[in-house]
């Protein structure tokens, strides 16, 4: 046994604000509210339904996650967020058509009490969205300070003792660093200057590790994962996690790709297509956003198998991603995947898959586990990277100098081993003691 970390209690309510009140954020709203009212089951969460094995196999303690770690309850939880648009949480998700009506019309007065914040929003960022719901300022450092007014403002209305912030906005064109993302002071010295190489997300990632406010990022943006964002969650003890939900078409990927390197099967190719018919396609369908998206999804194959490690296998692997704007789908994506692998003396085989899924239902369980989780770490005295959340993540942070972890099932042992040396249990590495004495 381990020496148990001191992990503040759970106590009072937890503010959950949620950049972002589309189609993600108010199925992530709904499925809360009427869990906790017993209307609706948690699928797809492991704050809710995860166990976790703890020591020997035959020692039979398979404990509720939610039974081991002092996590906030969904009675507890207080919920807002921000949108470039003025509709409420209600108005939204009928519009999102992700929730069925019957679902939502018992939860109808709640969402509705639910209006969202005007977004921080600079067009150029998100070029298929016109905001009718935004800030104005004379500054992007101006720009920061209302949205950390914001986040005291909600804190103080809705008497919550803690708040955590996830993106759930649109997937914003793509950037990398450059020199104003070196330096907290270079960062600062651009928001006064209105550096055109800062995004809305980076805005409200500054705002919250200013606040103190963990955040982590459902979208492919580069939010908070540079250095002097790093190095500000670092001084004010602030956990972060990113980036990218790993919802459908890439949660495959991690399933499929280590099953295949495990068998040492070889890979030729991979091709992916996908169509979606909600805002993320929209915007997805501006190549500058796509390209953003691409990234995350493109490095995912290339992380787990070790093409560098495994060339005759995995060396010359072609990997095409496509996603198409297609409005009837709405919030039902449809992935295809036409994997062309060989097996033993070179011959070829095939896998075909056809994934009908939710996009919205995928990410909701995702987006209140972060929450969860991410106050757990900072009641714990985390801060900066978390990687033991990159099990929810398309392109996960790592510390400097270090790879991610891509492969989903290396992913969970480094998530559950986290929450066992939390509270002072053993590691579990799967090594049998019936070999030896």
């Amino acid at each position: 046994m381990q020496k148990p970390q001191e992990i503040a209690p759970a106590r009072g309510k937890l503010g959950i604000l949620l950049a972002g009140m589309g189609a993600v954020a108010t199925t992530t709203m709904a499925g809360i509210l009427l869990a906790r009212r017993g209307l609706a089951a948690p699928v797809g969460s492991l704050t809710q339904m995860g166990t976790i094995r703890l020591g020997k196999r035959t020692e039979g303690r398979t404990p509720r996650i939610a039974d081991l770690v002092p996590l906030a309850q969904l009675a507890d939880i207080e919920l807002g967020g921000w949108d470039i648009f003025p509709d409420d949480a209600y108005q939204a998700a009928l519009r999102a058509k992700v929730v069925d009506v019957a679902h939502l019309e018992p939860i109808r007065e709640e969402l509705s009490a639910i209006k969202p914040m005007r977004g921080a929003f600079y067009p150029e960022f998100v070029t298929r969205l016109t905001g009718t719901h935004v800030k104005s300022a004379v500054s992007k450092a101006d720009m920061v300070e209302q949205l950390r007014a914001d986040i005291r403002a909600f804190r103080a209305e809705k008497k919550v003792d803690r708040v955590v912030v996830v993106w759930c906005g649109s997937t914003e064109t793509y950037l990398q660093h450059g020199d104003v993302h070196k330096t907290m002071s270079s960062f600062e010295a651009g928001l006064a200057a209105n550096d055109r190489n800062i995004s809305n997300a980076q805005l409200y990632a500054w705002a919250c590790l200013k606040e103190s406010v963990p955040m982590a990022n459902g979208a492919p943006n580069l939010a908070f994962d540079f250095p002097a964002a790093i190095a500000l969650a670092k001084e004010t003890r602030t956990p972060i996690a990113g980036k990218d939900f790993k919802t459908g078409q890439t949660l495959m990927k991690t399933i499929i790709a280590p099953g295949l390197k495990a068998r040492m099967l070889g890979l030729n190719g991979w091709y992916s297509t996908n169509i979606l018919g909600n805002r993320d396609g929209e915007v997805l369908d501006d190549p500058a956003s796509f390209k953003a998206k691409e990234a995350t999804k493109l490095g995912v194959l290339d992380a787990i198998l070790e093409p560098e490690t495994h060339a005759e296998l995995y060396g010359n692997v072609v990997h095409k991603v496509r996603i198409d704007y297609y409005p009837p789908r709405g919030d039902a994506k449809e992935g295809w995947d036409n994997i062309d692998l060989f097996g033993w003396m070179g011959y070829p085989m095939q896998i075909k898959i056809n994934f009908l899924c939710r996009d919205s239902i995928l990410a909701a369980p995702i987006v209140l586990d972060l929450a969860l989780f991410l106050d757990l770490a900072q009641r714990a005295r985390f801060r900066g990277i978390q990687e033991w959340l990159g099990f929810y993540f398309k392109s996960p942070m790592a510390a400097e100098g270090l790879k991610a972890d891509h492969d989903l099932f290396v992913q969970l042992i480094k998530l559950k081993n986290t929450l066992r040396w939390m509270v002072g249990e053993d590691l579990i590495t799967h090594l049998g003691n019936e070999y030896y004495d």
